[in-house]
């Protein structure tokens, strides 16, 4: 039976860098159990999991075992017709393989392969002891750890994250002879830096995580984070309130603290005035402080940090961190009064002097076609066209104001704050915000009607342009954010419940930008006329810049639709794949390309739920084959099969079937119930089955052939209707 001990390794170093701890930890743990099953050395990993803290990186294993099992080797020597001579004897080439293996040839074994019998030698050796491998294993785990930019000390050459000061790596009660970046192992840690400074020795692996919480270190990062969490809800209900507890904050805090201790602060109420907004990010992004909300979800005055120390004075501390955040409330205010003296509309007139792309023209370009799109979807969907229109217009103004400019982050959420203040109506204010939503991979869309219909206007300019302009992405370049855009886009239609029809939006949308496009270069034509008036030159425009002005052929304007259509459904893959959908059934609903991407989501429900049917696979295999008989067809089809040429008791069955199907699935097609008309067609499984088998659908008759082509075509016409079932087939 294998002898276990619990191992420990742990790096003692200066500061890491808080967002890449846990990344480094994760893979320093990766990489010593990746080392020690590369060597066969068995493991028993329980929960095992990364310890860390700001200055150190901890791997703890229940169980590893003390040695290696036994080593097993075969070495291939030379086949038998080279081995041997003509009496059986060796030959050169045998005697120096068996020389090299230290055994005399005839304690050399034989094996067979596909080239004929050979002698081999196999060896066994007792495996090393862990203790032994251990230097092999730290060496690799350090080297395979991702640090882009290493840090160099002293006089050395090698490099880490950060100095490195300390090292411990016991296996059971036994300090492993190896060291790592100059640093000899040993069994002692280091405490807090300021409650415990001194070394803390650690006896046995399992007393680790115990003896540095004597020393005021939380090294398992989990037990950190909740205290962190216990803490900032003591102290936010000691204040009357609930704390916002961001994740992201949350673990850069966990990655800042060793022995985490909650400090109840507070600012001037006379900030509240300011976007909440503004506020939390201050306090969030930039003092990892945890802002304090009352029941309805507003700010307070309150806020909670962390001190990495039990304080004997904390009103020191509460005072550090309240001197701190001042300045940054008081430049928030400032800038919010100033851009409320200037207001939301007279901002605007800035725009006009931005440039948003160089062929695209400025932000105030950019805003105007945005106008037209909202104004016209929200005739479609159902929304207010004037409060659209108006809600765009304004959109883009607080770009231009000092909240924006010193918090970029708050573009929308300032312009909703100016909105409201200069008496606009509520839904447009709220739109001014939403145009912007989804923010981020993992946010909701616009929840108001009318910042849906903004949010689709302005990703259709968006991504209209950067066609239009030639800015489509390429590899891993995507200046102008289209993946995100097209995503963004789609979702807000799909969860909208918006029945729009995407080509024609973007079609007109490319018009859009088209007429800015043919305008700026009509400007430039005039400038450029005037320049050779005033030179003495002909005062006609060159003929050149006439034809730049013509119109974009109907036929590129198709060609850019769909490819921008095909980008845009492209992004719903892994939208989809998220939610579980097979790839062969989003393929399914993207071949027909459905032009209402909500249509397209109930096409691939109903296609989900069809594909659970027994049915399903045979009918899918059925159309797949009729697709290849139809494509091979070498003569005309005619568009309905003709019943007198109907000859085969199976093909007269399948005809009546497919009728009865057409007749059945009519009004639910037209209806959208995409489930009735796929469970229906499943009954079409067992005619199509007797069809095949059956029938000959090649008859020599040619206008035979023919009608059964068309009965064919009439059936994966149908069966097509709702998806290409064909790509469920295996």
């Amino acid at each position: 039976m294998t002898t276990m001990q619990p191992l420990l390794i742990e790096l003692g170093t200066e500061e890491l860098p808080v967002k890449a701890l846990p990344g480094l930890a994760q893979a320093f743990f990766d990489g010593v159990i990746a080392a020690l099953d590369k060597r066969g050395v068995a493991i028993e990993r329980g929960d095992a999991k990364p310890l860390y803290s700001p200055r150190r990186l901890a791997v703890l294993l229940p169980g590893v075992a003390i040695e290696q099992p036994e080593q097993t080797s075969e070495v291939l020597g030379p086949y038998l017709n080279i081995a041997l001579d003509a009496d059986g004897q060796p030959t050169r080439a045998l005697q120096g393989f068996a020389a090299k293996a230290g055994i005399d040839w005839t304690q050399l074994g034989k094996t067979t392969d596909g080239k004929g019998e050979r002698f081999v030698h196999r060896a066994t050796t007792p495996g090393a002891l862990t203790l032994d491998l251990l230097q092999g294993v730290l060496d690799e785990a350090l080297a395979a750890m991702p640090i882009p930019k290493p840090m160099r000390w002293g006089d050395h050459a090698y490099g880490f994250a950060r100095p490195l000061h300390w090292l411990v790596a016991l296996l059971g009660g036994t300090v492993a002879n190896v060291e790592a970046l100059g640093i000899r192992a040993g069994r002692h840690s280091r405490g807090h830096r300021f409650h415990a400074p001194g070394n803390v020795a650690i006896a046995q692996p399992q007393d680790y995580v115990e003896a540095l919480r004597q020393a005021f270190v939380l090294v398992d990062p989990d037990k950190r984070r909740a205290r962190i969490v216990d803490e900032v809800q003591r102290a936010a209900q000691g204040a009357g309130g609930n704390a916002r507890i961001d994740d992201g904050n949350l673990e850069q805090v966990n990655c800042l603290n060793e022995w985490p201790v909650a400090v109840a602060c507070a600012f001037e109420r006379e900030f509240l005035a300011v976007p909440q907004e503004a506020l939390v990010e201050t306090m969030e992004a930039n003092q990892k402080f945890f802002p304090v909300l009352d029941a309805q979800g507003r700010l307070t005055e309150h806020f909670i940090g962390i001190a990495n120390i039990e304080s004997k004075d904390a009103a020191e501390i509460r005072k550090g961190y309240e001197r701190v955040i001042r300045p940054r409330f008081s430049d928030a205010k400032f800038f919010f009064d100033e851009d409320l003296k200037q207001g939301l509309a007279a901002m605007g007139e800035g725009l006009k002097t931005v440039t948003y792309q160089a062929k695209l023209g400025s932000v105030a370009d950019k805003v105007a076609r945005v106008a037209a799109l909202a104004e016209a979807i929200a005739a479609q969907v159902g929304a207010d066209a004037g409060q659209a229109k108006r809600a765009a217009l304004l959109a883009k103004n607080d770009l231009q104001s000092r909240m924006v400019n010193e918090f970029p982050e708050l573009q929308g959420i300032a312009g909703r704050y100016y909105a409201q203040r200069a008496g606009e109506a509520d839904e447009v204010a709220l739109a001014i915000d939403e145009a912007y939503r989804p923010r981020f991979a993992a946010d909701d869309i616009a929840a108001s009607q009318l910042g849906k219909v903004l949010a689709i206007a302005e990703r259709l300019d968006t991504l209209a342009g950067g066609f239009a302009a030639g800015l489509k992405p390429t590899g891993n370049k995507d200046p102008f954010a289209l993946r995100r855009n097209a995503l963004g886009l789609a979702r807000t239609i799909i969860e909208s419940g918006f029945e729009l029809n995407l080509p024609v939006q973007i079609f007109y949308a490319l018009e859009h930008v088209d007429a800015h496009m043919k305008s700026d270069r009509l400007k430039n034509a005039e400038e450029l006329a005037t320049k050779a008036r005033d030179v003495g030159l002909s005062t006609h425009v060159p003929h050149a810049w006439y034809e730049s002005l013509h119109d974009i052929s109907m036929e590129d304007q198709i060609k850019t639709t769909r490819e921008l259509y095909d980008f845009i459904l492209d992004r719903l893959r892994g939208y989809y794949a998220d939610k579980g959908v097979p790839a062969s059934q989003f393929n399914a609903v993207a071949e027909p390309k459905p032009a209402s991407l909500y249509d397209f989501d109930r096409r691939l429900d109903a296609i989900g739920t069809f594909a659970q049917l027994p049915e399903a696979a045979a009918l899918a295999a059925a159309n797949k084959r009729i697709g290849n008989i139809l494509k091979k067809a070498d003569i005309a089809i005619p568009a309905m099969e003709d019943a007198a040429l109907l000859r085969e008791p199976a093909e007269l069955a399948l005809a009546e079937a497919v009728e009865a199907a057409y007749a059945e699935t009519g009004p639910a097609l037209a209806q959208g119930d995409y489930v009735s008309v796929l469970t229906r067609l499943a009954a079409l499984r067992a005619p199509v089955d007797a069809f095949f088998d059956a029938v000959m659908v090649n008859a020599d008759d040619p206008a035979v052939r023919a009608n059964r082509l068309a009965l064919l075509k009439r059936l994966a016409d149908r069966l097509g209707s709702v998806a290409a079932i064909e790509h469920l087939s295996a």
